[in-house]
């Protein structure tokens, strides 16, 4: 759970204009909203779903122990937001998560704390000052990570309880523009400094939304990995709706077929896949 990318020196190769530079993405408000949204819907799709069905995208999770991760952690931030902690709180609601997975799904429950973090950071403001795991420090950080950490889990789910997964389009796009700046963190080279294998030249990424017109470049070249808004000439192109972008991306989904398009250099792909990522 990590925050925007500081501002670098990086020049875009790639023109900045039109359609996909105007869009502007979700304020702390709607960042409220979509955490009860999200779970709203994952508890609608899967109120009769078997909570000891395992999940393909979580290893070694049943449907309970993603469930238990999710009320969990809507009840942690909202104990991080609401004592304006200044430091990091014990997240074993977050981590610790066996339990009865015999019974029904837990809808109340889910909301319900869904609900408490929206009304704890709406009564909070998005600027009041609290912990965040790296230099954002303000609730903000905490709504928008939880608005799209919710909805990255309600895509596990989906996959479990074999259901379709449909978000609408500037959901998605709001959640790939987030996980673009927090995956361009330079102290992600610190935690892992494996991830520095992805610098080299010539490797460059596009990402092409084929419904909304979105796109995202991710250029390799430098020091530091950079990325912005915008089509260019790129060593691989996937193109994808902007869901499907999203579960590729966050490796939710395989890469080829199913409305999938690659086009260029599909081992730098899967290279990157298998160094990208944050928890």
């Amino acid at each position: 759970m990590l925050l925007p990318a500081p501002t670098t020196s990086w020049q875009s190769p790639i023109d900045e204009t039109g359609p996909d530079h105007e869009r502007g993405t979700m304020d702390f408000d709607r960042h409220c909203t979509e955490i009860v949204t999200q779970t709203e819907l994952l508890t609608t799709g899967l109120g009769a779903a078997d909570l000891r069905a395992p999940v393909p995208s979580c290893p070694g999770w049943s449907l309970g122990n993603l469930v238990r991760h999710i009320g969990g952690g809507h009840r942690w931030a909202g104990e991080v937001v609401r004592t304006r902690a200044t430091g990091f709180l014990p997240d074993d609601q977050v981590r610790k998560l066996d339990g009865d997975d015999s019974g029904d799904m837990p809808v109340t429950w889910l909301v319900e704390g869904a609900a408490q973090l929206a009304d704890i950071l709406r009564a909070a403001g998005p600027n009041a000052r609290v912990w965040t795991p790296v230099d954002c420090g303000a609730a903000t950080f905490w709504a928008r990570r939880f608005a799209h950490e919710t909805l990255v889990h309600r895509a596990d789910a989906a996959l479990a309880a074999g259901t379709e997964f449909v978000v609408s389009e500037g959901v998605a796009h709001d959640a790939v523009d987030e996980w673009m700046e927090l995956d361009a963190l330079p102290q992600h080279f610190d935690h892992k400094p494996q991830k520095r294998e992805l610098l080299g030249p010539g490797r460059t990424l596009a990402f092409e939304a084929t419904d909304s017109g979105a796109a995202w470049f991710v250029d390799l070249t430098g020091d530091v990995i950079a990325w912005c808004r915008g089509r260019g000439q790129a060593a691989v192109t996937v193109r994808g709706s902007c869901a499907d972008l999203l579960l590729v991306i966050y490796r939710r989904r395989a890469v080829n077929g199913n409305g999938i398009e690659i086009v260029g250099d599909e081992e730098l792909l899967d290279f990157w896949l298998g160094h990208v990522g944050f928890a």
